[in-house]
This record gives structure tokens, C-alpha cells and sequence, in this order.
């Protein structure tokens, strides 16, 4: 039981995340906000900080483990895809590989990389 308490709050941070990314991915176009000029630009940086950040909770789940960056960044991958496969049911969107193999990918990827030099920089500085 004692390991369920360390576990399980560990999930927390990956879950919320998967969630809201499957509220955000449930709204119709009509329901979506238009930044005008800037909407493409917002729209996949959203996606690639939204990857980034579900990439680096799951490599938490994983209690930061350095031998797991390559599952966290595969997890959210894989989520990413599954999100844009839902995305085809919702009225007026559609899904975009795209969206999975460059933006969602390279946020994903780019979260964990920063967080891997991070941690390096801080090793040799003796932290």
C-alpha cells in the first residue's frame, strides 16, 4: 500500500495533462479562438508546448530517470497520435499528421532535450 501512495501521485501531472489536451482537441472549430495573422503560430506552439510539457510529465512518472527519456518522448508521441486520430470525430477539424511528426514531436523533443542539458550542466556543476 505504502508504494500505491509514491506511485500514484507520480501519474497525476501526465494524466491531468492527457485530459486537458483531450478537452482542448474536443471543441469544434466554431468553438476555437481566432488570433487572426497569429493563429497558425499560436495554435502549433501550443501543440509543441502542450507535447513538451506531457513528454517531461511523463519522464517524472518515471522519477526523472535518464534511461526513460526515450519511453516519455515515445508516450507522448504516441498520445499525440491518438489525440489527432479523436480530433477526425469532432464537427468542423481533422487530423494532421503533420501536427504529430512536426510540431507535437519536436515539442516533445525539444522539452526533453532542455531538460537533459539542464540536468548535465547541473552534475558537473556539482549540484
Amino acid at each position: 500500500m505504502k508504494k500505491f501512495f509514491t506511485i500514484v501521485p507520480r501519474w497525476l501531472p501526465a494524466l491531468l495533462l492527457m485530459l486537458a489536451i483531450f478537452a482542448f482537441s474536443s471543441r469544434t472549430s466554431s468553438e476555437l479562438p481566432n488570433f487572426h495573422g497569429w493563429d497558425y503560430f499560436i495554435k502549433k506552439s501550443a501543440h509543441a508546448f502542450g507535447y513538451g510539457a506531457l513528454a517531461l510529465s511523463y519522464l517524472y512518472m518515471f522519477n526523472w530517470n535518464k534511461k526513460y527519456y526515450w519511453l516519455a518522448w515515445l508516450l507522448a508521441v504516441l498520445y499525440s497520435a491518438t489525440d489527432e486520430f479523436h480530433q477526425s470525430f469532432v464537427p468542423g477539424r481533422h487530423a494532421a499528421i503533420a501536427d504529430v511528426l512536426i510540431f507535437d514531436n519536436l515539442g516533445a523533443l525539444s522539452a526533453l532535450l532542455s531538460h537533459f542539458l539542464y540536468r548535465r550542466t547541473r552534475q558537473k556543476a556539482g549540484f
